[in-house]
């Protein structure tokens, strides 16, 4: 293959490891420049690409390189954007491809969840189908850990460390306080149809009797009686009761516990299962209650970073730009388990097309027979995530987070107007 521009993109939620799978990319490209030659970054994701607003990554050097593989949020900007199928938008795909011709793209890297695989595979086809010379590679990450066709996503391990860490800290804060009238506190975490994060909040726990006492997950249909029972028998047992809960909780006729708005393309926005879950729990038991979201603060927690999920994140990336310079188009890099302990791993590449937009949800023996916690199992599969800590470095009492300095390529197409 001849040497040719690389571009990156961000896309979907980010993560806390997002950027060192950035910095994994752009670090590995630089050692084959026989292979390729600048790497650009697209500002927004495929938004980026289509408004041809990229970055020059030249000017990083390799100390920025280091403080980016430790900043959390998306360096370059991501975005929430499906392309149309290409038989019902050619224009989208023209634009895409001028861009990528006008700047010399030979290799593009999308670095994202289930939706992103699908712009992956659509961008891929496309280019067969012009007879463009460009290979495709997903690189995968989710805080949702619901990626098919990898062992677990870049991204959800640090996200697990801090779900459970806030269990932790929050339960002996609350056992602290119990009391004859019974105490509850509910931690709501993300996870739309998997319940993944939820079930790493197990890890928190040391004996049968450590928070959290039930888990709530959208594999396992709610069932008001149940749980008011167990929380009810928690409280009379120790006192206290806490519940982490997935934001996506549903009933057994596959109606969400709660849902707050639509957003303008029908998507349901989630939110407040853990308010209304506490709320029932004071209405129906009487017992003092209280609730946290975590929401963006679970998926930017760069001081807690698992060294797991960090290694891992690194590990796609490097992978990522040896399967494009390879030519193994329409491929992403995914982590294989080989043993829980010791915990071993290596890197395999599926097709895209075969996991594109497909959601891995938590399996039923992770799931206990009542649906209100996880099974050892869970816990095996879960617990070497989230070992080992990738501190950032600190200034002045907060990490000292610097960003790295952004120059955009000049444009040499006309304004795009979708």
């Amino acid at each position: 293959m001849a040497r040719t521009n690389l571009l990156y993109a961000q896309s979907g939620g980010v993560t806390a490891v997002i950027n060192a799978t950035a910095a994994a990319v752009i670090a590995a490209a630089r050692e084959r420049d026989d292979a390729i030659g600048t790497v650009f970054a697209a500002r927004h994701g495929i938004l980026g690409a289509l408004d041809e607003d990229l970055i020059d990554t030249t000017a990083l050097g390799a100390d920025d390189l280091g403080a980016l593989s430790h900043i959390p949020g998306g360096a370059f900007g991501s975005c929430r954007f499906d392309l149309d199928p290409p038989d019902r938008n050619p224009a989208q795909y023209d634009r895409l491809f001028a861009v990528f011709a006008a700047h010399d793209i030979g290799h593009f890297l999308y670095n994202g969840g289930n939706g992103s695989m699908d712009t992956v595979a659509k961008i891929s086809a496309a280019a067969r189908a012009r007879g463009y010379p460009l290979v495709c590679v997903g690189v995968p990450k989710t805080v949702d850990n619901d990626l098919e066709g990898t062992d677990c996503s870049p991204g959800f391990g640090s996200a697990a460390k801090y779900a459970a860490v806030s269990m932790l800290e929050a339960g002996i804060d609350i056992a602290s306080m119990a009391s004859s009238a019974g105490r509850v506190f509910v931690l709501e975490v993300m996870g739309r149809n998997a319940g993944w994060i939820a079930a790493a909040s197990a890890l928190a726990a040391r004996t049968a009797d450590d928070p959290p006492h039930i888990i709530l997950m959208p594999e396992a249909p709610f069932d008001e009686d149940a749980f008011l029972a167990a929380v009810d028998a928690t409280v009379k047992r120790l006192g206290y009761c806490a519940v982490t809960v997935s934001e996506g909780i549903r009933r057994a006729d596959g109606t969400l516990v709660m849902e707050q708005d639509h957003d303008r393309k029908g998507h349901v926005q989630l939110g407040g299962a853990g308010q209304c879950i506490a709320r029932l729990i004071h209405a129906r038991l009487g017992h003092k209650h209280h609730w946290a979201i975590p929401d963006y603060l679970q998926r930017a927690a760069g001081h807690l970073v698992s060294a797991v999920d960090h290694a891992q994140a690194c590990a796609v990336g490097r992978a990522a730009v040896e399967a494009a310079i390879a030519g193994r188009d329409c491929v992403m890099p995914a982590i294989r388990r080989l043993s829980d302990d010791p915990y071993r791993w290596d890197i395999v590449f599926p097709d895209v097309a075969a996991i594109a937009n497909l959601e891995r949800r938590v399996p039923a023996h992770f799931i206990r027979a009542d649906g209100l916690h996880v099974t050892d199992a869970a816990k095996r599969y879960l617990r070497p995530l989230i070992e080992g800590e990738v501190y950032p470095a600190f200034a002045a009492g907060v990490p000292d987070y610097r960003r790295p300095r952004l120059s955009s390529v000049p444009r040499q197409l006309a304004a795009y107007i979708p």
